[in-house]
């Protein structure tokens, strides 16, 4: 018995020892028992089905309810993303609705705030499993982290009029922003279990995850099921139109239908039963410049043109935490020469394109930053900036509101001379997963990093990003015109290029006059 003491007792020893994560507790969810592993003081869990797996039959329906499990799930590593046109980390397959949680609760006593990401990826691509969104380090500031994946692509959102009709709402598309949905509904039920409040849930997303946070806050599906919301470069103010531009992206539930049907076409089959049985790797691609799947105007989901909603007062009122990054037209841009630039501009804009170039100029025989601003903030810019108005005016929670501009000083004879910083560039400061090995890192980069992470984390705890040893950020209005300026140091300054988002505005405003709205056809 003696010697079996000392042998337990060092086998204990090892095991505290060594680095491997060592399992946790279990934890009681609503379908079953979960058990995750140690790391570094905080409780992980990965790979938890939060619905079930949207194949067969359920290919193109809302999100149903995941089965019970009666042995202890072992949640320890992360399940394959969507389907997409490229591969993910983890890999990708149908069955893909799943959420992973970092948590520094010691009990399920706790009620700690939760942070939620949605990622990015043009709801077209995208999964949790990414290195980059690991939770760790903003969840060893206080918070629950939790990352929750959603169909994308024409798996995601495809609409079709068979798909409408066998619908009890009439609608179809939209199955993304459902899982969505789906993955807060399930937060709500169990993450309590995990130690946290399920009554201080703030969601947060970059690009296409910034533009379905500000979705989910203008639907009224997702009421009540978050009280707090973060878009990085994201926002979706645009009217809708057939053919869709960054920023105006949106497509009504009947011309989303028409394309439904010439999906199916491309695939060879004419009825939705047959496009069900096709195996994923015979249903037509799709993705980036191939016809893009994107959320639409459904009626339901998404019940109308979001700049409308916001000035009826009908979206979820939260405060918000909303911005982008100042050189995000280096992403998108694709014009070369000022005449390329000026014909774009024309194409897009027709009557207000003369006023445009002015506001966003192009030099003699290149196209700058300057002029790569309008398709910043066509895209991204106009959407913050009326994004933080209108719950400003209208709301009765505060909005803050930054922009990103971290970046070296590139020489004039540097090929960068002239760049700011590009889209996505921020998700690594907030997560603070900046490579300390890469010498291009400079202090002031770990400076905006942890700056960045606190305040994020901070507004997740208190609605508010303010606290001690940070800069004051003021709420912004249309009486007070602050932004946070994350540049070198964070501090405060005036909203980027207003004057041309004035001009930009007018074209929004005109695009939603029945004028403007029978040009854009």
């Amino acid at each position: 018995m003696k010697r079996l003491v000392i042998f337990l007792t060092l086998l204990l020893l090892f095991t505290i020892g060594c680095n491997t994560p060592q399992q946790l507790s279990i934890v009681k969810v609503e379908q079953g028992k979960v058990q995750g592993t140690f790391e570094d003081g905080l409780s992980v869990y990965r790979g938890i089905p939060f619905a079930a797996p949207p194949v067969g039959d359920l290919r193109w329906r809302a999100p149903q309810p995941a089965a019970q499990w009666d042995t202890v799930l072992q949640a320890v590593k992360f399940a394959p993303g969507p389907i997409q046109g490229w591969n993910a980390p983890a890999g990708t397959s149908e069955d893909c609705l799943y959420l992973n949680v970092w948590t520094p609760a010691k009990s399920a006593k706790e009620r700690i705030p939760v942070l939620v990401w949605i990622y990015g990826g043009g709801f077209n691509g995208g999964s949790t499993s990414e290195p980059t969104y690991s939770g760790e380090n903003l969840a060893k500031k206080g918070v629950v982290l939790v990352s929750i994946a959603y169909r994308v692509g024409h798996l995601g959102f495809l609409a079709h009029p068979e798909l409408s009709a066998e619908n009890p709402d009439h609608v179809s598309g939209n199955y993304g922003l459902l899982d969505m949905i789906a993955g807060l509904q399930w937060i709500q039920k169990n993450i309590a279990g995990f130690g946290g409040d399920p009554n201080k849930v703030t969601i947060f997303g970059e690009s296409a995850g910034g533009i379905a946070v500000s979705m989910l806050c203008a639907s009224p599906l997702a009421k009540g099921l978050f009280h707090g919301a973060i878009s990085q470069s994201g926002g979706s103010f645009g009217p809708s139109r057939p053919t869709t531009f960054p920023g105006e992206n949106m497509k009504r539930l009947a011309d989303a239908e028409r394309d439904g049907l010439a999906y199916a076409a491309s695939a060879g089959v004419t009825t939705i039963a047959e496009l069900r049985n096709l195996p994923t790797d015979s249903l037509p691609k799709g993705g980036f410049g191939k016809g893009m799947a994107w959320p639409i105007v459904d009626g339901l989901v998404i019940p109308d043109d979001q700049y409308k909603l916001y000035e009826a007062g009908q979206f979820n009122d939260t405060p918000i935490l909303v911005g982008y990054n100042s050189d995000e037209g280096a992403s998108f841009s694709r014009e070369k020469t000022p005449a390329e630039y000026i014909a774009g501009v024309k194409a897009r804009y027709g009557k207000f394109a003369d006023e445009l170039v002015k506001a966003y100029p192009a030099g003699e025989t290149t196209v700058p930053k300057t002029a790569r601003d309008l398709a910043r903030d066509a895209a991204f810019g106009w959407q913050t900036w009326s994004w933080a108005r209108l719950q400003s005016q209208k709301g009765k929670s505060q909005a803050f509101y930054y922009y990103f501009d971290q970046h070296p000083d590139y020489p004039e004879d540097s090929p960068r001379a002239g760049f700011g910083s590009p889209h996505g560039q921020d998700v690594a400061y907030v997560f603070q997963h900046l490579d300390a090995s890469n010498p291009a890192i400079a202090k002031s980069d770990s400076v905006i990093s942890e700056a960045m992470a606190t305040y994020w984390t901070n507004f997740a705890k208190y609605g508010d990003p303010n606290g001690q040893g940070l800069p004051e950020w003021p709420a912004f209005s249309d009486a007070n015109p602050v932004v946070m300026v994350f540049a070198q140091t964070p501090h405060t300054g005036p909203v980027p290029s207003e004057a041309s988002l004035k001009v930009l505005d007018t074209y929004f405003q005109w695009r939603r006059t029945p004028e403007g709205d029978a040009w854009a056809k």
